[in-house]
């Protein structure tokens, strides 16, 4: 009665341990399974990591140019309003130049149209003076006058050719303020 009462026993854990055995390694292919995705997404995430230190390396040297680009752009602004202020002030003095040039030539005008009248004035005067020279005395006081009328003829020439020099020069002025103002504006 004995061995009859262990042999089932026997047999059911036979089968027990089968069946154990069995579960055991169906876990062990499933540990490695999971292992194996585990070290894939390790191996993911590594690599999402870099990846995002990288752009977060990126992102502050685009941050660091786009401040540089900033701060360019800000001086060139500045140099460029800094330009159109002084091509105004040159085209103001300019414009005040001309204006005294004008006058001057003006006043100078007034001044020969005087000077001339002065002039015809004396010479009447000395032609009709004629009676108290004595006749060798005249032609030569008559050339004095007249060499002296001369004289400030060309010293008046003189002085326009300067005045008109000067002109010139406030014209190249002022053409190469205006073609600066346009590539500037």
């Amino acid at each position: 009665g004995w061995h009859e009462h262990v042999e089932p026993k026997v047999e059911q854990l036979t089968n027990k341990l089968r069946r154990l055995q069995q579960g055991k390694q169906a876990l062990g292919e499933e540990v490695k399974e999971v292992q194996s995705l585990r070290d894939s997404l390790q191996e993911e995430l590594d690599a999402l990591q870099t990846e995002a230190y990288q752009l977060e390396a990126f992102h502050k040297e685009k941050e660091e140019l786009c401040r540089i680009l900033q701060f360019q752009c800000e001086e060139i602004e500045q140099d460029s309003t800094r330009q159109k202020q002084l091509n105004r002030r040159s085209k103001d003095l300019i414009e005040l130049y001309r204006c005294q040039i004008q006058e001057t030539k003006l006043r100078h005008r007034k001044q020969r149209m005087k000077f001339e009248n002065q002039l015809q004035q004396l010479i009447e005067q000395h032609k009709n003076l004629h009676s108290l020279f004595s006749p060798d005395r005249l032609p030569s006081e008559i050339e004095n006058v007249t060499n002296s009328k001369f004289q400030l003829l060309k010293a008046e020439q003189q002085k326009l050719s300067q005045l008109c020099h000067l002109e010139e020069k406030l014209d190249e002025a002022r053409s190469r303020t205006e073609t600066t103002d346009t590539h500037t504006g």
